[in-house]
């Protein structure tokens, strides 16, 4: 009798971890059955907000493979509209919901891949059935936003509530529909994954493209008209709008799994091992934006919610559910975007993420250009380097600049990765050509400029341009 894998969610995560485990394991072997409550498998989220400017064309092209795909090529019986309700460790059985026709099927699993990824931060305020108040977390909550914004009457003002990756990006995104937009966010900046000054740079651009950024506040509820949202009350005043987006962050959707007993570690995601086992649960596997991550700098347990970490676990996942061998190291939270043309970069630690794990450090700020300084186009760059000391080695990196920028990132994640200090940096071998850098490469010129802060601090006892 053939082996039975369940899956539970059919995005990057839960499908990398089918195919990885079908191409290894005919169906003779091992049945595959794998549950989605939306329309779509394996499609971008992070593209949402490019087909809602219109820069995509067309929704399905964020679609990696149709469901059809898994059916016919990979012989996977992709089940959608179907909500998984209950897990039964006991009997080897899930429970999941037909949202469209009703009723409940019950299926078998010899294994089981948890890949229910993230569920939206969603405040009281914002459980509301009032019309144009969006999530943009799924290509469903997308297609729902675009309808809207398509409708008549055609919505002139936005509110963008969060201003994480999404807020921003949604924000863009409006701004190029041609909205007027309000981005509101809580905390003292935009952008909370990188420090203060550098998120300060991406408020400049984003000013310059004409959102009005309102940091320091917080919302506490909605007005309506005619059953539509007419404005966002924030503890600074009515914020008047057509259409409210809400992007205030995800957390890991462990419900489930916790009903069924299985451990969450203090990140809030799944706990699993570096095959993406689940701990103390034989049979069951975890992987995406449901699972904590081990940080490799900070030697940390994190949730890291990205594409890149869901597709990669998965794969481990499906490897080892192949009868192969793989593993998942960790993460250091290598993440690039872009507001208008300014691109953003990040890796590693934060200022405030090293003083947290108690780090000793310096942190330095080089200005330099993206390529010659004489050659057409040529336009600032701002790098930002935090080295521990007195070692000298590289805990996590930013860039802002506005061509070239956000890819730099992957140097220094790369240097990250390997645990390089920057004195080691300053002889990287980078290429040059005058339409690409200058002579001296911004991350050289940053390496460069920590290694002298470094060397002013030593016998002192407080960090030089940080705090730990």
């Amino acid at each position: 009798m053939a082996q039975r894998l369940v899956v539970i969610g059919g995005d990057a995560a839960g499908m990398a971890a089918a195919s990885q485990a079908r191409r290894r394991r005919d169906r003779s072997d091992l049945e595959i059955v794998a549950f989605e409550r939306g329309h779509h498998t394996s499609y971008s989220a992070c593209g949402i907000p490019y087909w809602i400017s219109g820069m995509v064309a067309d929704r399905d092209q964020l679609v990696a493979r149709a469901p059809a795909t898994f059916r016919d090529e990979f012989d996977i019986d992709v089940r959608l509209r179907h909500e998984v309700t209950a897990i039964d460790l006991d009997r080897r059985e899930v429970v999941a919901r037909d949202l469209d026709r009703g009723g409940e099927v019950r299926e078998r699993f010899d294994d089981l891949v948890y890949a229910a990824g993230a569920v939206p931060t969603k405040p009281a305020w914002a459980d509301t059935d009032m019309g144009g108040v969006f999530g943009v977390q799924t290509l469903d909550d997308a297609g729902a936003l675009r309808d809207w914004l398509d409708g008549d009457p055609t919505p002139r003002r936005a509110v963008v509530v969060g201003g994480g990756y999404i807020g921003v990006e949604m924000a863009e995104a409006l701004v190029q529909r041609g909205l007027s937009v309000t981005l509101v966010e809580k905390a003292d900046q935009p952008m909370a994954t990188v420090d203060p000054d550098m998120a300060a740079l991406v408020a400049t651009a984003m000013r310059g493209i004409g959102i009005d950024i309102r940091t320091g506040v917080g919302v506490t509820g909605l007005d309506q008209r005619d059953g539509r949202v007419s404005a966002v009350i924030t503890d600074d005043g009515p914020v008047p709008t057509d259409v409210v987006v809400l992007g205030l962050g995800v957390r890991p959707n462990t419900a489930l799994a916790e009903a069924a007993g299985l451990p969450v570690g203090p990140s809030g995601g799944i706990r699993v091992d570096r095959r993406m086992r689940v701990v103390g649960a034989p049979g069951v596997w975890a992987a995406g934006d449901c699972v904590e991550s081990l940080h490799l700098v900070s030697g940390l347990p994190v949730h890291v919610p990205l594409g890149t970490h869901a597709n990669k676990q998965g794969r481990v996942a499906g490897i080892n559910l192949g009868g192969g061998y793989a593993t998942f190291p960790g993460v250091i939270g290598t993440a690039v975007t872009k507001v208008c043309e300014l691109e953003v970069g990040r890796t590693g630690l934060r200022e405030r993420d090293a003083t947290a794990s108690g780090f000793e450090f310096v942190s330095v700020v080089a200005e330099s250009t993206n390529r010659a300084g004489y050659y057409p186009g040529a336009r600032p760059m701002t790098v930002k380097l935090i080295a521990e000391r007195p070692s000298g080695r590289l805990l996590g990196a930013q860039i802002v600049g506005w061509s070239e920028a956000a890819k730099r990132i992957d140097t220094l994640a790369v240097a990250l990765w390997n645990g390089m200090t920057v004195d080691e940096m300053t002889s990287l071998d980078l290429g040059y050509a005058p339409p690409y850098a200058p002579v001296w490469d911004p991350v050289l010129i940053a390496a460069r400029k920590a290694v002298d802060a470094l060397d002013r601090s030593r016998g002192q006892t407080e960090p030089v341009g940080g705090h730990g």
